[in-house]
């Protein structure tokens, strides 16, 4: 879109005219804006599904009937975040792990680890010290893989699950069916069956590759995607004063309390994200001036979380309703709720330029039982 006509999207809102909109493309473009214009560049948003229109309606409905019909998750990203063939895949993944030296090991009483879904390239370093330790326990293989996302498209206090095996270029991940089952019947108001935005969501595809290529390709997963929490950080009460989320916080709580050690968790999470990108009134570089003073704010954030403090957590993240702007809060809670005995190790911590003036940061965590 020519940059002098964005100005005219604030003209969409079911209030302006199409004079008003002539009026303000004219002064933007320094040229006379003709209504046969304005109405081809209208008809064209519309057929396009930009605007809240039939057209739009009837393009969401086809594409969310197409994912519920589909009888597989399909790679979204292969080929664009992260190679496209099973060759590429290991090369570059053993590459990464080359890179990042080696592992610390995970503690005997491991139960699960969170990772980045930030671009593997990216992240590269924290996804190998993280998925590095993973495969150094191959007997994991054997277990069920409860991967908590961050759902970046989904609605607020919702819970987006799916039956759907994920295929990646390493092979098909089956879906624990029973326990999706389980909590889709347990897990009330909150649970979104069979959740579109797994059809386009990044943070459980990349944790199903790296799994996939530390553990081998056969595996068993749970995906869950935790819509953002954006109540509690309105009325600063905690996620689960909405019922509706206490109820599959509770459900989710009772499957980890009956399954135990047939599970391990696998949280695909970001941390803070500042510059312009983000709507920050300046330009970000990874850990250099207001960047380091994210560093510190995150890392008191992480400290609060490891240890167990989920009160102090919360606070945290709720002062200024999460100007920091984690992503990853919604899992880290949803899952320091299922297992709330969990204590946290990090591994490794970083912030990216995902362009020159933003920063994503993220880290790479391991959890394990007081036992």
């Amino acid at each position: 879109m020519p940059p002098p006509w964005v100005v005219g999207l604030r003209c969409l809102d079911g209030e302006h005219t199409e004079v008003d909109m002539q009026e303000a493309l004219t002064r933007a473009t320094g040229e006379l804006v003709f209504s046969d214009t304005i109405r081809a560049f209208v008809v064209t948003l519309r057929e396009h599904g930009f605007l809240e229109t039939e057209e739009f309606r009837r393009l969401r409905d086809r594409k969310h009937a197409e994912f519920r019909e589909a009888r597989e998750r399909l790679p979204v990203y292969a080929g664009e975040a992260y190679p496209a063939s099973e060759l590429e895949i290991r090369a570059t993944f053993q590459g990464y792990f080359d890179a990042a030296g080696g592992s610390g090991g995970l503690s005997p009483h491991c139960l699960g680890v969170a990772a980045p879904h930030v671009s593997p390239e990216g992240g590269r370093n924290c996804y190998a010290a993280t998925y590095q330790a993973l495969a150094a326990l191959p007997s994991l293989a054997s277990r069920t893989f409860v991967i908590l996302g961050t759902s970046h498209y989904g609605a607020p206090e919702k819970f987006g699950l799916t039956r759907k095996p994920f295929v990646t270029p390493l092979g098909t991940l089956a879906v624990d069916r029973e326990l999706v089952d389980w909590l889709e019947q347990h897990g009330g108001e909150a649970v979104c069956m069979e959740d579109y935005c797994h059809a386009i969501e990044h943070s459980i595809e990349f944790q199903c590759v790296f799994l996939q290529y530390a553990l081998g390709p056969k595996l068993r997963i749970v995906p869950i995607l935790c819509g953002p929490f954006a109540e509690s950080l309105e009325t600063g009460r905690a996620p689960e004063s909405n019922p509706a989320v206490a109820c599959f916080l509770a459900a989710l709580k009772g499957l980890a309390d009956v399954q135990g050690d047939r599970l391990f968790w696998v949280l695909g999470i970001d941390l803070a994200h500042r510059g312009a990108r983000y709507g920050d009134p300046f330009a970000a570089v990874a850990e250099q001036g207001e960047m380091m003073a994210a560093a510190g704010r995150d890392r008191e954030r992480l400290d609060a979380f490891c240890d167990g403090d989920l009160t102090r957590f919360f606070e945290l993240v709720r002062s200024n309703q999460d100007e920091l702007k984690w992503c990853g809060y919604a899992p880290l809670y949803t899952f320091a709720k299922a297992v709330p005995g969990a204590r946290g190790k990090l591994l490794r911590y970083e912030q990216w330029n995902i362009d020159p003036q933003s920063v994503v940061s993220f880290a790479g965590l391991e959890f394990h039982s007081l036992g």
